[in-house]
């Protein structure tokens, strides 16, 4: 498959509350902040689960796309599914598809060998989906949204070793799930559960909605190394359900 999911944004009403419960549960570091998200009047942090990130946003402004997100999902949640393809044509061929289906694009920018487009998550009903290509299209190195390379030595499995899994909830599952097939040219499968689609790393999962929410991204999957202690930490942090479950900003974490 050559699209790889690279990064999960999340969107949260506080900054600090969230990445405190996420760095002390998942035992995961701080690598970067981009100061970038003020143009759009937001605060950021991101950290790398294994070679690929998590970011969590929150509004410092009023109006912003992510506080009327924010509203729309009645509290912190999963906001953008963010993907890296393995070239430029790659990525051109995705987002045509995606056009050729009626998906707006939402945002777009270019500079110089770096190429961000996010598709409209109106379309995509459950999040934004962003097709990113640069100069290097390395899945396990360079990454652009947190300055490229740097972070490297902020990679820590001890706890957390890795993103298997994206949940969006929707109202028709194999419907969305063929709509998000089609743009990353991979063929739906359909089970009494729900629908799944495959990218080159995770699998994006699309079930019904039963937590009264809403359509949107709704949980991860992660491959845990200790997950004793990560559900210690949960308990202390009041973000334990179950022993194979864990909820952090509004997500649904599944050990």
């Amino acid at each position: 498959m050559p699209i790889q999911l690279r990064q999960i944004a999340l969107v949260a009403e506080k900054l600090e509350p969230v990445i405190q419960d996420l760095t002390e549960i998942l035992g995961i570091e701080r690598c970067y902040v981009d100061p970038g998200v003020g143009f759009f009047g937001l605060e950021n942090t991101l950290m790398p689960i294994g070679r690929n990130f998590l970011e969590v946003v929150a509004p410092v402004k009023k109006h912003t796309a992510a506080g009327r997100y924010l509203q729309r999902r009645k509290g912190d949640g999963g906001y953008m599914v963010i993907t890296q393809a393995d070239s430029r044509a790659t990525q051109a061929a995705a987002i045509q598809r995606a056009l050729d289906s009626g998906i707006r694009i939402a945002h777009e920018t270019v500079r110089e060998d770096w190429h961000l487009c996010q598709l409209h998550p109106g379309d995509l009903k459950a999040a934004f989906l962003e097709i990113e290509s640069d100069q290097f299209n390395d899945f396990n190195g360079y990454w652009m949204p947190v300055g490229g390379t740097g972070w490297e030595d902020k990679v820590n499995q001890t706890r957390t070793i890795d993103i298997t899994g994206v949940e969006l909830q929707c109202e028709n599952p194999a419907a969305l799930a063929s709509t998000w097939g089609h743009i990353v040219d991979a063929d739906p499968i359909t089970t009494e559960a729900g629908a799944s689609v495959a990218l080159n790393n995770v699998t994006l999962q699309f079930v019904a909605i039963e937590d009264g929410r809403g359509p949107g991204l709704s949980g991860l999957h992660i491959d845990v190394r200790e997950p004793k202690k990560l559900l210690e930490a949960a308990k202390q942090r009041n973000c334990y359900i179950t022993d194979n479950l864990v909820s952090i900003c509004g997500i649904r974490w599944y050990l």
